[in-house]
């Protein structure tokens, strides 16, 4: 989860409902996807399969979070039925996918940025440090079964303490304002001007997600530590 401040749920408000958010989501989603085809067209449309692959596996992985956690939420319904470590393999497989087929456009549209070798070189490491970090202090000081929702499932990590260590330090936004920077690296790394569209379209995707879905969720899990916490808690 973006958020790791899980002291204690609100019990007297109902959970977020199915489309809670959601006019939000599909209305930024139709704007992000006509950029999307914009920039696709502006470039002379290159290799339209691996592009709307790497362009769907972000819609498809979101849409999936939306969906399983308001149904569980809601009803349990995933615990019922694939479970919590069902709903995490799809988690992954879809998360990996979003990397895997960024780089294989990536590779494919390999040199059309037209950066030269010492900008490339640059750019790709200032933006892969600060994402390699947040990963590395998601996995070492939150955990990633945390980080894919287990709060929506799991009474327990409702009650988990603030994290403020690694990249938490400077912010509680670390795992969708820096760890999306590997997207970019990916795309900086092989000089690929349509990975970049990509990467650009999903990390815009991953804060329309944060707030149509996500804050309405934390909303209800945590809303009474949340207004305890406001005066002296900083994001």
């Amino acid at each position: 989860m973006l958020l790791a401040m899980a002291l204690g749920t609100s019990t007297t408000n109902p959970p977020p409902g199915l489309w809670s958010g959601q006019v939000l989501h599909f209305a930024c989603l139709a704007l992000l996807l006509a950029a999307l085809v914009l920039a696709w067209t502006m470039l002379g449309r290159p290799f339209p399969i691996a592009f709307w692959t790497a362009a769907a596996f972000p819609v498809l992985h979101q849409i999936f979070v939306w969906l399983t956690w308001r149904l569980e939420l809601r009803s349990s319904a995933i615990s019922k039925t694939i479970g919590f470590g069902g709903y995490l393999a799809a988690f992954f497989v879809l998360f990996g996918g979003r990397f895997i087929s960024l780089a294989v456009l990536a590779w494919l549209d390999r040199g059309s940025l037209n950066l030269d070798p010492v900008s490339q070189a640059v750019i790709t490491t200032t933006l892969a440090l600060p994402g390699i970090y947040a990963m590395y202090s998601v996995q070492r000081y939150f955990g990633m079964a945390r980080a894919a929702g287990a709060d929506h499932f799991e009474e327990q990590y409702r009650h988990m303490p603030l994290v403020n260590e690694g990249i938490f330090r400077f912010t509680s936004n670390g795992m969708y304002l820096y760890a999306f920077l590997l997207f970019w690296a990916i795309a900086v790394g092989f000089n690929s001007a349509a990975a970049i569209v990509v990467a650009a379209f999903s990390h815009a995707y991953i804060g329309v997600h944060f707030f149509a879905t996500e804050k309405p969720d934390m909303d209800f899990l945590y809303t009474s530590k949340i207004a305890d916490r406001a005066p002296t808690q900083s994001d």
